[in-house]
Formats: C-alpha cells, sequence, structure tokens
C-alpha cells in the first residue's frame, strides 16, 4: 500500500500519525506538508518520499499561498500514484488533495482527517466553507473523526463512511508517583479558542480556599502577556507559573506531579492533552461541550465546569482520587491508544478493491 499523509509537517500529531504509520509491515509512507517537517519526521521518512511547500497555512481556510502550491502537490502526487492521500484538516489539505485529484486525474482514494475545527467552527462562518467543507468530505472514500460528536457533524455536512478514534497515545505512560494533591496543571495553547482565562478564574477560586494550591501553565500564545498581568490583577501571581512550551518529557513530569488538569476551550472535540492527562492519572477539570462529556461524567471521573467564577467542588473528587486516576488510565487504554486505532484503519481501507 503505497500512502500519503498530506497536512502540517512541524504539527506533533501529524507526527503521531507517521510513527504509526511507519511501522507498519508492508505500507510505503510518503508525506506531504504545507509547511516544512520536524526532525523526527525527517528521521522516520527518506527525503525522496517527502515534500515540503514552505507554506503557513492559516487553519481557517482560504490560505492564499497555500492554493499557490497546488501545481507542485499535483504533480508529485501523480508522480508517487499512491493508492491512499489521507488529507489532515479538511478545509486547508482537505482540498488542495480534492483538487489535486480531480485536476491530476489521480487514481488513490482519498481519506479526510478532521481536526476540530475544520468541522466544528469552520463550516458555521459563511455559506462558501460550508459547501466547501461538503465537497470536500463527500470525496474522501473514509473519514477519521476524534469524537462522536464531531462524527455526527461530518455526517450531517455529507461525509459517508466515519471511523471515530481519538488521536490518542502512543502507549500507556508508567503509573503516575505521589501527586501533589493541590497542584493544578494547564497545557492549552495560549490562544483565545481556548479561554486560558478561564482557567485563572477557575484557580483564582480555589485559591480562595485552598491558600497552598498552585497552577502551572504550559504552553505559550499571543494571550500570555495579557495573562501574566491577569494574574497580578487577580492576585494570584505567585501561586501560578508560566513555562512557556514544554518537551514530551517535562510535560510527562508535570501530569505526573499534578493532581488537577484544566482545560476549558470554548470549541472542542477530543483533546490529546486531556486523554495524556487522564493517562497520567489527573482528574480533568473541562470545559462544558459535547466532546468533553464523552470522556467525563460529571462528578464522577472529573468535573465538566460550567462556571469557572463558582468555587469548584472538588473535595469529594480528591478523596476519591486514586480511583479515579485507576479508572481513566484503565479507560485510554481500552479506547485511546493510537497504534491499534490505525491498525483498524487501514484493516477498512484493505476492504475497497484496486482503484
Amino acid at each position: 500500500m503505497r500512502y500519503v499523509l498530506f497536512g502540517d509537517g512541524e504539527s506533533p500529531h501529524l507526527l503521531k500519525w507517521a510513527r504509526a504509520l511507519a511501522a507498519v509491515p508492508g505500507l510505503s509512507l510518503w508525506v506531504a506538508s504545507s509547511r516544512g517537517f520536524l526532525p523526527e519526521l525527517q528521521g522516520l521518512v527518506p527525503p525522496s518520499q517527502r515534500l515540503a511547500l514552505g507554506n503557513d497555512p492559516a487553519h481557517g481556510g482560504g490560505n492564499v499561498g497555500l492554493l499557490r502550491s497546488l501545481p507542485r502537490l499535483g504533480w508529485w502526487l501523480r508522480d508517487v500514484d499512491a493508492d491512499w492521500i489521507n488529507a489532515h484538516y479538511l478545509t486547508s489539505h482537505g482540498t488542495l488533495a480534492w483538487l489535486a485529484k480531480r485536476l491530476w486525474r489521480l487514481r488513490a482514494r482519498l481519506v479526510g482527517s478532521a481536526w476540530g475545527s475544520d468541522i466544528l467552527v469552520t463550516p458555521a462562518r459563511s455559506t462558501p466553507y460550508r459547501v466547501l467543507t461538503r465537497r470536500v468530505l463527500r470525496a474522501c472514500a473514509v473519514c477519521t473523526s476524534d469524537s462522536l460528536h464531531m462524527t455526527s457533524r461530518m455526517q450531517a455536512l455529507g461525509a459517508r463512511d466515519v471511523m471515530t478514534f481519538p488521536f490518542g497515545l502512543d502507549t500507556l505512560p508508567p503509573a503516575p508517583p505521589a501527586k501533589d494533591p493541590w497542584l493544578f496543571y494547564a497545557n492549552r495553547g495560549l490562544e483565545p479558542i481556548y479561554r486560558p482565562e478561564r482557567v485563572l478564574a477557575l484557580f483564582a477560586q480555589v485559591l480562595r480556599h485552598r491558600p497552598e494550591a498552585r497552577l502551572v501553565v504550559a504552553n505559550d500564545g499571543s494571550l500570555r502577556e495579557s495573562l501574566e498581568r491577569k494574574t497580578r490583577d487577580l492576585g494570584i501571581d505567585e501561586a501560578v507559573t508560566f513555562t512557556g512550551r514544554l518537551d514530551a518529557e517535562s510535560q510527562a513530569r508535570c501530569y505526573g506531579r499534578a493532581q488537577w488538569y484544566v482545560s476549558l476551550p470554548g470549541s472542542d472535540s477530543v483533546a490529546v492533552s486531556v486523554l495524556e492527562a487522564m493517562a497520567h492519572g489527573c482528574v480533568p477539570l473541562l470545559s462544558d461541550l459535547p466532546a468533553n462529556r464523552e470522556l467525563v461524567r460529571d462528578g464522577d471521573n472529573g468535573l465538566i465546569v460550567t462556571d469557572p467564577a463558582a468555587p469548584p467542588a472538588l473535595e469529594p473528587l480528591r478523596e476519591r482520587a486514586a480511583a479515579i486516576a485507576a479508572a481513566n488510565r484503565d479507560w485510554v487504554a481500552q479506547h485511546a491508544l493510537f497504534p491499534p486505532a490505525v491498525a483498524r484503519l487501514l484493516d477498512r481501507l484493505k476492504e475497497f478493491p484496486p482503484a
């Protein structure tokens, strides 16, 4: 099977897909990136089987620079002559893969992998975006989705065959050591869609009742300076640490120490970071979104936060934290490991007759 991944080669999510696919015997992996490649991805795929388009696509779609790259992509794909082209993020890479298949008369079938806002946000922005998303979905022989909520939206937009599995973990990490009972960890991007100011508001409520509480905010983004200023305005700056972006080893240490993981975005599907937190035994505190309710039963294995300005009911969860950690780790082991999910996808693709 000749298999092309097309997406952002500087994204850890695409790297996750590449790692899983590169380990499959009998599969020849090719990767086209709208930008460049992470060093680890370069090590997985030889230069002769990579194409870097050198753009910086806008994740909302409509990026003119990416469209200018269509001829390079089309001719490269024609030479590769793949069986499958797997486009990641439908309103950018999915559009180009669909156009290349049509204009260069490629025999390859399309797999469309939705990442979240390409389905949950972009189609609602305008009629042209909605029409474009419908066309791309209908052109895909198989689609992948990381939550049941997103799958239903994709089907409503015309997707035919959707497989649902999260961008899960490569392996289950070791069981965590003893936790700091009042250490909170947040690592979503410091951008408006992730609403990090709500994380600070929630933590401020916790700190009023638990002066020993501490919050570690990892990652970075356009809101970092204003968030640091907000901690001073709220009088919580001595209890909050901003670390910037962390490597995987440092992330694992933070997950391992923290008792609580906080993620309160305004729109989301099943987030890898939430799965990582659950696998490391953190108790998740999540915003009230359909995909989050697929992971958390409110008050049982975590908390759904409807009002970050209200004191959260954490003590009953803290008393059961060890049992919650064990149950959440078991769920991740059964439902959110990535290599078995990719194997099921490839088995589905093998059911199609040769193109």
